[in-house]
């Protein structure tokens, strides 16, 4: 029996030899995954060639069984589970309040700075005095002007009462006066607009304007945040558009602050593509929390699928063929303990793990770890 096993191993190899010598030739990515099938192939048909042999030998010599090694290797019962997949993106946090200072008239030269950056502010706190000679003379001329005019009128009007004069001379008064009144409210205002505040509270996050220098419309040098209010912003790639939608779980992580995992929802999305990188934003709000910053970086974990009683496996375990995806089971032959090939159908892939939607069962004892190499009926202990 021995000289029969020698001869069937011995034409096998010589087959194997032949087989692998008749794939595709040269050096090419595509020869090398043929003649690695075939390899496969052929070593799954020598496996059950030798179980078969050693199936046969125990029969005749109840000795020769003892001399097969068994393959140590590490089990896992298969129990139902949930499974979850989400889509990994990196955002960042924005305020929801943030306002970039600017004079409410032209502008002018910076002559006092109330405050510094990193200030805390309150809502309309003055936070810097522009220059205001100019506005304090027009405001002086326009309060002489009020003045004289509203002299006239008054001479005008006691005139009138005595029937001296003519109405319109009255009318004409009062209007100057009017008129001056006018000019003394906007001088006033002009007054006004070199007192520059802050129209939230926030953080002076921004303050690059310095005393001297000049302070005008849209020159973005004094910023003020408010962080009671953030958010996350998240561009999503269009393909994704069916699945993140207002009200999609969301796990945020802030790499900085001890891995604190936040959880929140969408709330909410873009119906907008950008032509330019093809995503969509989407915007989740987080808690109020003092070691959060703005325009730090987040990591979100957006939820598009979820299933629970479902089978999982390490994704390490998943193996493949010609046939398609397997792995290796341990089952029971006798009173011995083998390796089995399993096909399966995978779903949802996401981390370590892969979801099974079939081929295999609950109790199935997944060979998670020494599987690499194992044959059909290969004998294998756990010790």
């Amino acid at each position: 029996m021995h000289k029969i096993l020698t001869v069937v191993l011995s034409s096998s190899l010589l087959l194997a030899a032949c087989g692998s010598s008749s794939g595709p030739k040269g050096d090419s990515l595509a020869g090398k995954k043929a003649r690695l099938d075939s390899l496969k192939a052929q070593q799954e048909k020598l496996g059950k060639q030798i179980t078969t042999l050693q199936d046969e030998i125990a029969k005749i010599d109840t000795t020769a069984g003892s001399k097969e090694k068994a393959k140590l290797v590490a089990l896992s019962a298969l129990a139902p589970t949930s499974f979850t997949h989400y889509i990994d993106l990196q955002g960042s946090v924005e305020a929801v309040n943030t306002s970039n200072i600017s004079p409410r008239g032209q502008g002018g030269v910076v002559r006092q700075l109330n405050v510094k950056q990193g200030d805390h502010v309150k809502q309309g706190q003055l936070l810097l005095k522009l220059d205001d000679a100019v506005q304090r003379q027009q405001l002086a001329n326009a309060q002489t002007q009020l003045a004289y005019a509203q002299d006239l009128y008054q001479r005008r009007k006691n005139l009138w009462d005595q029937k001296i004069g003519m109405e319109t001379d009255v009318i004409n008064a009062k209007n100057q006066v009017d008129q001056a009144q006018n000019n003394l409210k906007a001088a006033q205002d002009q007054l006004d607009f070199t007192n520059v505040y802050t129209d939230i509270p926030g953080t002076v996050n921004t303050l690059s304007v310095k005393v001297g220098e000049s302070f005008a419309p849209g020159a973005q040098s004094l910023q003020i945040v408010n962080t009671d209010n953030l958010k996350v912003v998240v561009q999503v790639p269009e393909i994704y558009q069916e699945r993140v939608k207002v009200g999609t779980p969301v796990k945020i992580a802030l790499p900085g602050l001890n891995n604190k995992e936040i959880i929140g929802m969408v709330h909410v999305a873009g119906q907008a593509i950008n032509e330019g990188n093809r995503s969509f934003q989407v915007e989740i709000h987080l808690p109020n929390r003092n070691d959060i910053r703005a325009n730090q970086v987040a990591v979100a974990k957006i939820q598009d699928y979820t299933a629970s009683n479902v089978l999982t496996i390490p994704i390490n375990t998943l193996q493949t063929d010609e046939k398609g995806k397997y792995v290796m089971v341990a089952t029971k032959d006798k009173d011995k303990t083998v390796a089995h090939k399993k096909s399966i159908t995978i779903g949802q892939t996401y981390s370590d793990k892969v979801e099974v939607t079939a081929g295999l069962e609950t109790g199935d004892s997944l060979i998670t770890d020494g599987f690499q190499g194992l044959y059909e009926g290969q004998l294998i202990t756990t010790q």
